[in-house]
């Protein structure tokens, strides 16, 4: 019997990475899940997608594409995690996140875990996303809830790495994957890892169609 799994992409480490190769929405990420079924033999019973939003005052135009984009992925069964924008000082920024972990309803176990490990995670940027620390606490979380046997990451951020050291501790498998560029080398160290190469990608585009109608949301309602 293969192994259940959940798969965590941070989308905006995956964008700022993948654009190199493609564009970035170009790429299924149902497909690349089944890929990484069949080379690992692990059942995915979850993906889920964090990622941040523009303004709608900032950019419209950006906003409305992504929002596309996002109900594009619901209709595959993505399930979407987003946060607002927002730029924040160091003590804003610690503030915010107290508040984050204080808002999750954490049993006694995870929460001292949490408030441990991921506090001080690093945003050199300053740019609060509370995507890294949402990622880090739903993969602690969903592996002391024992319904799965591996956690799967979709970034190359050392971020992670003390999320994934407890996701271990905790007698569960890690797997990261990603594309060369931008991929940690701490995560390789000390994790099983699978890098994805561009033909891989090139395996996991998107139809031409479901391309077509998600640059063209306007079109595609009045068609409707």
């Amino acid at each position: 019997m293969n192994k259940k799994a959940i798969v965590f992409v941070d989308a905006n480490n995956w964008y700022h990475n993948v654009k190199y190769w493609f564009k970035p929405s170009n790429v299924d990420i149902t497909k690349l899940s089944n890929l990484i079924y069949h080379k690992k033999n692990i059942d995915v019973l979850e993906i889920r997608w964090y990622v941040s939003m523009p303004s709608l005052k900032d950019d419209q135009l950006t906003y409305k594409m992504q929002r596309a984009f996002l109900g594009h992925l619901q209709k595959k069964g993505v399930k979407i995690i987003t946060r607002k924008l927002q730029r924040l000082s160091t003590k804003e920024l610690k503030k915010k996140r107290q508040e984050l972990l204080s808002s999750w309803d954490l049993c006694e176990k995870c929460k001292p875990i949490a408030e441990e490990s991921f506090l001080d995670i690093a945003d050199h940027s300053q740019k609060e996303k509370g995507i890294d620390v949402w990622i880090a606490v739903d993969m602690v979380k969903e592996a002391i809830n024992n319904k799965i046997d591996y956690v799967v990451l979709i970034s190359g951020d050392a971020d992670f790495v003390p999320a994934l050291k407890l996701v271990r501790e905790v007698k569960k498998e890690v797997l990261s994957v990603f594309v060369p560029r931008g991929y940690s080398n701490e995560l390789r160290q000390k994790f099983p890892f699978y890098i994805l190469k561009k033909d891989d990608l090139s395996k996991c585009l998107r139809d031409y169609q479901e391309v077509k109608e998600t640059k063209n949301p306007e079109a595609n309602k009045r068609k409707g």
